[in-house]
This record gives C-alpha cells, structure tokens and sequence, in this order.
C-alpha cells in the first residue's frame, strides 16, 4: 500500500500543501472508509505508508517522480500541509518511465493530469524494483552479477603489473586512506582463476577507477574501456601527456613526474576529489 501525491507545481523541498478537498480521489471505497473513519482523513495512519510524489504531466516530458515517507501532515486550513522526505536510495525516474506500468500500481493514465492523493493498494516497491532496476548486458569473455553491487568507500587502481609502479600504488593507497576511502588492485587479489576476471570484478564494486596510463599499456586502456562501460567514475593519470591517447584527451587527467616529490604532489592533487567521492557517500 502507498499514497500516490500528484500536484500542479513542482514538488517544494520537505515541506508543501494540498487541498484536503483532493485527499482519497481515485482511492476504492474500501480504502476510504478505513483511512477515513466518520469523514475525516486519519493522517497518522497514511504516514505509515511510502509515498510516490509526482508532479502533474500531459503533454509535457522531463518531469520527474520521486518516493519518499511523509514524516508529518496536518490540517492547515482548507489545506493538508505535509513533511516529507524522498528516499534516498532510489533515484528519481520521469513520468513517462512511471506510466509504463501505472497500472501495476492502480494508477489510471489521467490520474498523471489531476491533482490529487490517493492511497493505492499495491506494493510500490517490489513493483519499482521489477520495473527500475534493469538488468545489464552481460559480457561473453567475463562475468559480471545481474545487479550491480558497488562498494561507496572502494578505489581500484589500474596500472601495469611493474615493481616500478609500486611507489604509485603504495601513494594512492596513502591517499584513498586520507579521504577515509581504501584502494585495491588486483594483483592484491586472487578469487578467480582467469586474472582477467579478478580485474573486471574489482572494476564492478568500485565507486571510483584510478587508471595510470603511463607507458600506454594495452591493458590498462582495456580497464579504461570497462570503467566507462560499466559507468564508474574514472580519473586518469599519467607521467607524459603523450601517452593520453586521442580517444581520451577530451577528459581531463592529473599529469605526475616519476620521483618521490612528484608521487606526493600527484596525492595532493587526488586528495579533493576523493575527499568528494567520500563525502557523497553520506
């Protein structure tokens, strides 16, 4: 069970208002009846439910619905004014997404035109989850799980398997700890039998991509290409600018020199942007 809210204007930041004389439209009489006990809406007993906030839509595109928990709704005149939050786990989707499959959730189509709250008796978030979260592609030469299973606080470096980039890894490593993050490669893992598999799992899980193209290894370009794929954050780094190939001199890069002064200035310049990977995980 739900409350469907749809208003006029865009939705306000927490708080907003609806005409109490809209509560229950397109609500079943049995429905009513219990949450509305001698005519009067108990508002108590509707915040218990989740809410599927929409802005009204006809002809227009881009507006966006969002699910969230009323903390609070009293009555405010002839209005209802509610306290509201949306939920942060679940992104916020377009209508014309939403009207895909409406009626899984009892929503009639002109209910998207109409202001009005209605309470719906179905599961919004199995149905949300069935229909949102789409299954990925899934690659031939390596696995990869249905769903996506990031981890907030994981870096992954990409880098040639070389001593001589022990220093870089071993700074990173330093690094990532300063933003209360922790950086993996992964010749620090051995779950697979393929290495391949190893690298494309610790792609997957990781909130953000580290790739040194130094020296323009293949490999490491590989990564690149299964980052962006796969949607991560990716920063690139290099020793020579000569070796950020065509395809990728339109993103931006960190270019470093190879000696202690230069690995600690490389650091300071991945600081902040780690720093705001770390705090966008709260």
């Amino acid at each position: 069970m739900f409350n469907l809210i749809v208003k006029y204007q865009p939705w306000r930041e927490g708080h907003d208002r609806i005409d109490s004389g809209r509560v229950f439209e397109y609500t079943e009489d049995a429905l009513e009846q219990r949450f509305m006990p001698g005519g009067v809406p108990d508002l108590e007993a509707l915040t218990q439910y989740p809410a599927l906030f929409v802005q009204e839509t006809a002809r227009e595109r881009g507006r966006m619905a969002r699910v969230g928990r009323i903390a609070n709704a009293r009555r405010d005149g002839r209005d209802i004014s509610i306290d509201y939050s949306y939920e942060a786990g679940i992104p916020a989707f377009p209508n014309e997404r939403l009207r895909e499959f409406a009626s899984e959730l009892e929503i009639r189509d002109f209910e998207f035109e109409r202001t009005h709250w209605a309470i719906k008796d179905a599961d919004l978030y199995q149905i949300l989850l069935r229909n949102t979260q789409a299954c990925r592609q899934r690659p031939i030469v390596f696995q990869i799980p249905e769903f996506e299973n990031i981890e907030p606080s994981l870096v992954s470096a990409m880098m040639p398997f070389d001593a001589a980039f022990d220093a870089i890894y071993d700074m990173l490593q330093r690094t990532a700890e300063k933003a209360g993050l922790r950086c993996r490669r992964a010749d620090d893992i051995w779950e697979n039998p393929a290495v391949i598999q190893d690298v494309v799992s610790l792609i997957d899980r990781s909130n953000v991509v580290i790739c040194d193209c130094s020296g323009r290894n293949p490999n490491v370009f590989y990564e690149v290409g299964i980052a962006h794929t796969l949607g991560r954050e990716v920063i690139l780094i290099t020793q020579s600018d000569a070796d950020i190939p065509f395809d990728l001199r339109h993103l931006r890069y960190i270019s470093y020199l190879n000696n202690s002064q230069g690995h600690e200035d490389l650091g300071s310049a991945l600081l902040p942007k780690l720093i705001e990977i770390a705090g966008s995980r709260t």
